[in-house]
């Protein structure tokens, strides 16, 4: 590395002796010439080295020399140079109006000679001033003017400023498409020149078009591209917030990421707000659509509290745009809606002033203008000396300030005309604005109530079912056995035909009592209010539990059990299994005749556990298995004519998917059914 940095530095050395040589030189060589016009020739090329190396104090004075000579020797592309090389340094110095008046001095005198190179060579400088000054149309007049003359010489150098100009004033009348060919030409000359500065401007530039044409993909090549090739934190602070905002278009959230965070660590660091705003608001809409919603509403508000600081309208818009987002996704529509106003108000203000600035911009030539810059060689004065020049420019200086005061005064009145137009219309559009934001308000609203009836209509449903199986099926049950219990008051019934009467007046409380569970589950299943709470427990120990319950109901219907449950654990809601198992044991109960089997097993498959509860009673038909599970109530009596409410294998279905876990059957009319659970045996997130 040493040695590289050694022989860049002899070759810095080794050129700036070499220019220094030349200088020295062309001095001596100017010293022993003959007052003629090779010696303005010699003073000519001292001029050009010397602000080459921008030393422009000691150019000035061989110009104000060479200009005495050539204007006394009437040397007409002697005066034409020098004054060209003159007004180059007052452009440097920034002294517009007098490098302006050089330039078109020069460029008479060009004109005469019919020096077709000279006269590009100005107007490419006349360009650069115009552009630089904002007159932007005018600019593209001057570079179009020079070009053809340039790339027909292939003068590198002046192409390289010529590209440029008119990349920049394309770019500025939002000639997209032209600013992107002319930064590409600028390109190609800057690499064959070496020329860093101006490649990283121009990728910059092209990068920026590309994202304003929405072709995200050509802008992050040329953004990465300059990263590639420069490491000075000026550039990367600026360039890493835009790559950031390119990647998050493409949904890339882990390159957005990394770029995002550099360009936020290095504008932090050097307190550039400009670039840190950029970064926050591409940040806060990246965690909102990652939901993270509270890392998103820090870094916007504090987008929102710098963009207000710099006054920077364009992210302001962004910023209120993404903060309505942010509300809207909270379900925070009240404040959703107050950013959605703010947001519509400041656009239709950048609308108005866009307007504005417009009329007062003539529409662009995109291509050269026929009668552009027609010379009046007329006017050519063959002796032009520094003191006419002083005089002209005074005078010229007094009309352009009374055609300035005179159009001061008309800009007045025509003002005072477009301020009325301006409030009349500003009032018409606030009118229409305050009644968009009344129908958005109106059809929140509306959405909110159709959510509440259709809630309310749930529940009337709920209740209505309710009070119709209470009515119906509840009430006989109990007024059987009411019937029972006034006979027995009224000592109509003997012992001997009550103890006849015990099973069914048993089968009628058991009824009832079914009937009564499942309809509170039903109820608070439909009313959503089922919470599980899951822990490991024994099926085996459940099994023997519901079976206690129904073992004298088997008996007085004449069924057999075969309890081939094993000790295993399910994780699941216990409670809410022992309302799955007496359900399916009821049915199964239901459905049997005297002399039918009821078996309940389990096992463990793939991890987990699978409960079974089979039956070789009167089956299910193959159209009414599709009924079972359905939220519609489906019925049918049992084989003493039990009666039920369709809500059974509901509410089980229910209960087994809050817990995670799967219910099904396989049945065959006149042989019986089988109905499977399945549960899990750990947690469902567990490794």
């Amino acid at each position: 590395m040493r040695i590289i940095f050694t022989f860049f530095l002899f070759l810095f050395v080794l050129f700036g002796y070499s220019q220094t040589k030349e200088i020295d030189s062309l001095s001596i060589e100017l010293a022993y010439k003959t007052q003629d016009s090779s010696k303005v020739e010699t003073s000519l090329s001292l001029i050009k080295s010397l602000y080459e190396i921008n030393e422009f104090d000691k150019a000035l004075k061989y110009i104000i020399q060479s200009e005495k000579l050539a204007t006394s020797l009437n040397f007409k592309k002697g005066i034409a140079e020098i004054g060209y090389y003159k007004a180059l340094i007052y452009a440097q110095n920034n002294d517009y109006i007098n490098a302006v008046s050089g330039y078109e001095k020069s460029k008479q005198l060009f004109g005469v000679l019919n020096d077709t190179l000279g006269i590009a060579k100005v107007n490419n400088s006349i360009g650069l001033i115009e552009i630089k000054r904002g007159n932007y149309n005018k600019g593209l007049q001057y570079a179009l003017a020079a070009i053809e003359v340039l790339e027909s010489k292939n003068l590198k150098n002046e192409l390289r400023l010529a590209y440029s100009n008119l990349a920049k004033a394309y770019y500025n009348i939002n000639a997209y498409e032209k600013a992107i060919e002319f930064y590409l030409k600028a390109l190609n000359v800057q690499e064959q020149l070496n020329d860093q500065q101006g490649i990283n401007e121009s990728n910059l530039k092209l990068a920026e078009l590309y994202s304003n044409k929405k072709e995200h993909r050509k802008a992050i090549d040329y953004y990465e591209t300059i990263l590639d090739d420069v490491k000075e934190d000026s550039i990367r602070r600026l360039v890493f917030p835009k790559l950031g905002g390119e990647y998050l278009k493409f949904n890339d959230y882990e390159k957005a990421t990394q770029y995002l965070i550099k360009g936020y660590n290095l504008n932090r660091r050097f307190k550039n707000d400009v670039n840190l705003l950029i970064v926050l608001n591409n940040l806060g809409e990246l965690n909102l659509q990652e939901d993270r919603l509270a890392t998103a509403e820090k870094q916007l508000l504090e987008a929102g509290d710098i963009a207000k600081k710099i006054n920077n309208k364009t992210e302001l818009l962004r910023h209120y745009e993404l903060m309505k987002s942010l509300d809207s996704t909270r379900g925070k529509f009240a404040n959703a809606y107050i950013w959605q106003q703010r947001y519509y108000d400041l656009k239709s203000s950048l609308k108005q002033e866009v307007v504005k600035i417009d009329s007062n911009i003539t529409p662009p030539k995109l291509e050269l203008d026929p009668s552009f810059d027609k010379l009046n060689t007329n006017n050519t004065s063959d002796n032009i000396t520094p003191t006419e020049s002083d005089t002209i420019n005074q005078k010229e200086i007094k009309k352009f300030k009374l055609i300035f005061y005179a159009l001061l005064a008309a800009l007045v009145i025509v003002s005072t005309f477009l301020i009325l137009i301006y409030l009349k219309r500003n009032n018409n559009i606030k009118y229409t604005q305050e009644l968009e934001e009344k129908n958005i308000k109106i059809e929140l609203q509306n959405d909110a109530f159709q959510e509440q009836t259709k809630h309310l209509e749930n529940v009337n449903n709920v209740k209505d079912k309710l009070f119709s199986i209470v009515s119906h099926d509840l009430k006989d049950s109990l007024s059987s056995i009411n019937g029972f219990i006034d006979l027995l008051k009224d000592g109509s019934l003997s012992r001997e035909e009550f103890d006849n009467l015990i099973p069914e007046l048993s089968e009628n409380a058991n009824n009832a009592s079914l009937l009564l569970f499942n309809l509170l589950n039903w109820s608070k299943s439909q009313m959503q209010s089922l919470e599980p709470k899951p822990s490991l427990f024994d099926i085996q120990e459940v099994f023997e539990q519901k079976i206690r319950l129904v073992e004298q109901r088997m008996e007085s219907k004449g069924i057999n059990l075969v309890d081939h449950s094993l000790r295993d654990f399910a994780y699941a809601d216990r409670s809410m299994f022992e309302i799955v198992i007496q359900n399916l044991l009821a049915n199964a109960l239901k459905f049997s005749r005297s002399g039918d089997t009821i078996t309940v097993s389990n096992h463990i498959s793939n991890g987990s556990c699978i409960v079974s509860v089979a039956d070789t009673g009167i089956g299910i038909s193959k159209k009414n298995i599709d009924k079972l599970f359905n939220k519609n109530t489906f019925t049918t009596v049992g084989t003493n004519n039990e009666k039920g409410t369709g809500l059974g294998l509901s509410i089980c279905k229910e209960l087994v998917e809050l817990n995670n876990g799967k219910i099904w059957v396989e049945s065959t009319e006149n042989v019986g059914s089988t109905f499977y659970v399945q549960l899990p045996k750990s947690k469902p997130n567990d490794a």
